[in-house]
């Protein structure tokens, strides 16, 4: 009988599993340094000298650096762990001041708000802010740059302890930690990713609102979620097709005309036409009405139907792509 043994099989498995860890582990710790050497920078450049000269008010100074200090320190507890290799039990110890970065993620859009009113009325600030952005210490970034620091910091860190739990031996002492730090930070990851699409959603919701006009237009978009919008020719049971904009939400299709140019209060901006809820529509692709070229798009709801065509083909495969992915 020959005996084929596994051992040199799994010393190559651990040894790139180790490889791995220690680069994951140095990355970890060298980045950290940079971190916080950045965060001390903000903190003292910013933060500390905006609160003895009094230029912000504490609520605006809160608006726009948020828990920076408290980030801050997280960071500076954690790094002796990191130095001392004390994986397992430094992020361990690291994670219950995760939701530190899932409050300043929420804080986000107010303190762009509050950071761009302050730059346009206060001209004390806005010197005092470029001064100090011209310290070479930053690079040439500017404060708003800065500030998404901890936001980009976490993301390191749901990469980073990942690679390290899954290039841990189970055997090894900080395993468990590690698995759950990983979990952890990956969960708070996940929350920041949330927050930021609802912000872009509320802007994109913002900036459609601003393009509607007209009693009618109000309140529309109100808590919906906006998917896509872009120009499509209407077919009517008689006559030629006609564009409209059409605005696509999670739950209803908006349609829309462009007013004049030339009106004295609505000019540049678009009337609705019509909102039609997809909660029940039955959506289908037709071909063959445009020679070759695009289609037609059928949208049938319980008491009317509406034709959506386009010359582009392209165009119209990705309209039926996101209208069928929210009519199902």
């Amino acid at each position: 009988n020959i005996i084929i043994s596994t051992e040199p099989c799994c010393f190559s498995q651990r040894a790139r599993w180790q490889r791995k860890r220690g680069r994951a582990a140095r990355e970890l710790l060298e980045t950290e340094l940079s971190y916080l050497e950045q965060l001390h920078r903000v903190d003292t450049f910013f933060v500390a000298i905006l609160r003895a000269k009094g230029t912000l008010k504490p609520a605006q100074r809160q608006a726009v650096f948020g828990p920076w200090e408290s980030i801050r320190s997280a960071s500076q507890e954690l790094l002796p762990h990191l130095e001392k290799a004390h994986w397992g039990a430094g992020l361990q110890s690291f994670c219950p001041h995760l939701p530190l970065y899932i409050s300043y993620a929420a804080n986000r859009e107010q303190a762009k708000t509050t950071l761009q009113e302050r730059l346009q009325k206060s001209k004390q600030f806005r010197r005092f802010v470029k001064l100090q952005e011209g310290r070479p210490e930053f690079g040439g970034l500017r404060l708003e740059e800065l500030l998404l620091l901890p936001l980009q910091r976490l993301q390191q860190y749901e990469a980073l302890t990942e690679a390290l739990a899954e290039n841990t031996s189970p055997g090894s002492p900080d395993y468990q930690q590690l698995s759950r730090a990983a979990r952890s930070v990956a969960e708070a990851a996940r929350q920041v990713r949330a927050i930021a699409r609802e912000q872009e959603n509320v802007q994109q919701l913002r900036r459609i609102q601003g393009l509607l006009s007209g009693r009618q237009a109000k309140g529309l978009t109100t808590g919906r979620w906006f998917l896509r919008q872009g120009w499509l020719l209407e077919v009517p049971a008689r006559g030629e097709p006609r564009p409209r904009m059409f605005f696509l939400f999670s739950d209803a299709l908006l349609m829309a005309t462009p007013r004049s140019l030339l009106h004295p209060l609505y000019a540049g901006t678009f009337s609705c036409r019509a909102l039609y809820p997809l909660a029940q529509c039955r959506l289908d692709r037709v071909f063959g009405h445009t020679g070759g070229c695009g289609g037609l798009l059928s949208l049938s709801f319980p008491h009317e139907k509406l034709l959506l065509m386009s010359t582009d083909p392209k165009e119209l495969a990705q309209w039926y792509q996101s209208l069928a992915a929210v009519t199902r």
